[in-house]
């Protein structure tokens, strides 16, 4: 396998876990697309139709519970955490 980019590994360089980001989803109902908003909680690269591909795994901030899988690449970033709060918060 190449060991090159992996599709949407760009997009995840800028991406971390604590991240708000944002994705549309099609609403046939209004004929528009609504805006969803969600946090990050991993970031990793898997085989999806024998392709290696960056997956991220996103905890809706609608009040559910249940994380959803995107390709990397189909996500904004709305707010990044900031790292250096974090890591203090854990150190303390």
């Amino acid at each position: 396998m190449n060991e090159g980019l992996k599709f949407g590994e760009e997009a995840a360089k800028s991406l971390q876990m604590g991240d708000i980001v944002e994705w549309s989803k099609w609403n046939p109902q209004e004929e528009e697309w609504n805006l969803h908003y969600g946090l990050i909680t991993g970031i990793k690269n898997e085989i999806r139709s024998n392709r290696l591909v960056s997956v991220s795994k996103v905890l809706p901030l609608n009040g559910g519970n249940q994380e959803i899988e995107f390709f990397t690449l189909s996500l904004r970033l709305v707010s990044p955490s900031k790292r250096e709060e974090l890591s203090t918060e854990f150190n303390s």
